[in-house]
Order: structure tokens, then C-alpha cells, then sequence
């Protein structure tokens, strides 16, 4: 037993030396993402706190590539357009007068577009790795967005909705540009 303390202790002390070594910044880049790819991402797109705030409460970002990011944000998108299609459906059930009607009609298809066309669109385009495609199909939401509010000559039950699409999906067309 008293000859293995010197050995125990020898590599005690080889560890606290390898240990010293081996700097910790050095130990994140072992990792296949971190929050930096996020912060550096977020930062090259129109609106970084925005950006952060979606990817960093998406669990798959910590590891996900930019491809990934774009992916995370794409569905964000998503998300928006349902958000805004249910607030439509809600609307139109209320009734309201035939200008607003008309309007929400207009707004039901734009968004419907962004689902059947926009998000398939992008989300095949970056599974595949042809990110113009997927930048098209941010770019379009963003469009159709802006057409709704557009439809209300300036008294939009749906401005916060379209806002919020508008510029999620500007900071997804701004990812993906990333890849090109």
C-alpha cells in the first residue's frame, strides 16, 4: 500500500498539469455548436434579439449547424402562420362588414400560401442544400405578410400577426443568405 502512493500522486499531479494545459476555450471547441454560432448568426440578421430569442428557446440550436438554424427559424415561420389563421378563422367567425370580410378572405389565402407554398418551400430547399430556394420561400412570407396588412388600408386587426411574420421571416431569408 505505501508503494502506491508516489504512483497515485504522480499522476495526481500529471492531471492538475494536463489539466492546466489545455486552456477551457479550447475545450468549446470540441463541441459541434455552442451559443456562439447562435450570438454570430443573430447578429448578422435585421433583428438579433428576435433571432436569439427563437433559436435560443429551441433545444435542437445548441447543436444544430446553420442550415439547421434556418431550419429552426423556417418552422418559427410556421408556427406565425398558424398564429395568424386562427386569429383570421376567429375573426371572420364574429362577422364584421363586407370590407373586412373581404379583407380577412384576402388574408386567409396569403397565409394559406405561406404554408402550402412558402414553408415546404424553404424547408425542402435547405434538406436538400439549395439555400436560394429556401430564401425565396422566406422572402415570399415575408411578402404575404405585408400584403395582409396592406388589405386594411391602415386598420389591421392583424398587425401584430403580420409584424411578427414579417420579420421572423426576414430574419430567416437573412440566415439562409448566410448559406449562399
Amino acid at each position: 500500500m505505501a508503494k502506491l502512493k508516489p504512483v497515485i500522486l504522480c499522476f495526481f499531479l500529471q492531471a492538475i498539469v494536463v489539466m492546466n494545459i489545455i486552456p477551457g476555450s479550447d475545450c468549446r471547441s470540441f463541441l459541434p455548436n455552442d451559443e456562439s454560432l447562435i450570438e454570430s448568426t443573430c447578429k448578422k440578421t435585421p433583428n438579433y434579439n428576435l433571432c436569439l430569442q427563437y433559436l435560443k428557446a429551441n433545444p435542437g440550436s445548441s447543436t444544430a449547424s446553420v442550415s439547421g438554424l434556418a431550419l429552426i427559424m423556417v418552422n418559427v415561420m410556421k408556427a406565425k402562420a398558424y398564429d395568424a389563421l386562427k386569429i383570421i378563422h376567429d375573426l371572420q367567425k364574429k362577422g364584421a362588414g363586407p370590407k373586412q370580410q373581404g379583407a380577412l378572405k384576402s388574408c386567409a389565402s396569403n397565409y394559406n400560401a405561406v404554408l402550402v407554398a412558402d414553408i415546404p418551400e424553404a424547408t425542402e430547399a435547405l434538406q436538400k442544400g439549395d439555400p436560394k430556394f429556401a430564401e425565396n420561400g422566406a422572402n415570399d412570407a415575408a411578402n404575404e405578410a405585408t400584403y395582409c396588412e396592406d388589405e386594411f388600408s391602415g386598420n389591421s386587426p392583424l398587425t401584430k400577426q403580420n409584424n411578427a411574420m414579417h420579420d421572423v421571416a426576414a430574419v430567416t431569408a437573412a440566415i439562409v443568405r448566410l448559406l449562399l
